[in-house]
């Protein structure tokens, strides 16, 4: 599997952080976050139930911009 690194998380200290990768052959966004908490995930559930081969993750606003990347590049594939 060949992933296209986009970016991590521009305020932090580079290592362990949230990330943003393309995948052109399944044509899939992939992103490293935050697990959330119990809270956050049964909110998520309530809107659309969870099955076991999907998680949830948490990305800062300020991600916004990768996201954006990320999106403006597979868009361009």
């Amino acid at each position: 599997m060949a992933l296209r690194f986009i970016g991590i998380d521009p305020s932090t200290d580079q290592g362990n952080c949230p990330a943003v990768w393309l995948d052109d052959e399944k044509k899939e966004v992939v992103f490293q976050g935050w697990k959330p908490d119990e809270e956050t995930e049964a909110v998520c559930a309530a809107d659309s139930p969870l099955p076991d081969a999907e998680g949830i993750v948490r990305l800062p606003y300020r991600m916004l911009e990768l996201i954006r990347k990320a999106c403006d590049e597979a868009m361009g594939s």
